[in-house]
């Protein structure tokens, strides 16, 4: 499910798309949603760019043709994948976002494509809900659970300080009791 957003201030359209959609339809489609993506995801940040004033790219068609037909040659793919990274670690510089880490980018390329391609999608995601409002009339993304902080400890009444947990298998003794001495084996027990 993609939500149709508008960059802040202009009406140039951007979309927050499933990154299981960008990674697993192209395999469906026999590669076709993957070139519609690729066209669409350059489009959307080149138009981000010129709302804010930056290059992050001029012409998607020509990342598409690089992909195909330019992809037999291998080489031109290459260089599409690389500069469409590239362009979606300065979109995210932009918006103030942690941008996408190219070390990472570069493993799934090898590895596993479809990764790279979902990486990229969630990269662009948050750029969208930071700095993209919904279409008049439009759903609004559902909020995202961005904090994994544990709760935090209860504070300790004054003047009692926290007692180290006791080891596993082993019960504390109760409160104003001492434990009981640790017995001794008898003298000739042979240990």
């Amino acid at each position: 499910m993609a939500y149709e957003m508008n960059i802040r201030g202009t009406q140039d359209k951007v979309k927050i798309r499933s990154p299981w959609a960008a990674a697993l339809l192209p395999f469906v489609t026999l590669g076709i949603y993957h070139l519609v993506w690729w066209y669409r995801i350059n489009r959307e940040m080149r138009d981000y760019g010129q709302a804010k004033g930056y290059d992050l790219g001029q012409n998607p068609t020509n990342s598409v043709l690089a992909l195909f037909p330019g992809g037999l040659i291998i080489i031109p793919a290459i260089v599409t994948y690389w500069r469409g990274t590239k362009r979606a670690q300065g979109a995210s510089s932009v918006a103030g976002q942690e941008p996408l880490n190219g070390w990472i980018a570069i493993i799934l390329y090898l590895i596993l494509s479809p990764g790279l391609w979902a990486y990229i999608q969630i990269s662009l995601n948050k750029v969208w809900e930071a700095e993209a409002e919904p279409v008049p009339g439009g759903e609004l993304p559902p909020p995202q659970k961005r904090d994994a902080t544990p709760p935090p400890l209860e504070p300790q009444p004054e003047g009692q300080a926290a007692e180290p947990p006791a080891p596993a298998g082993e019960q504390p003794p109760p409160q104003g009791e001492q434990p009981p001495p640790q017995s001794e084996p008898p003298p000739g027990s042979g240990s």
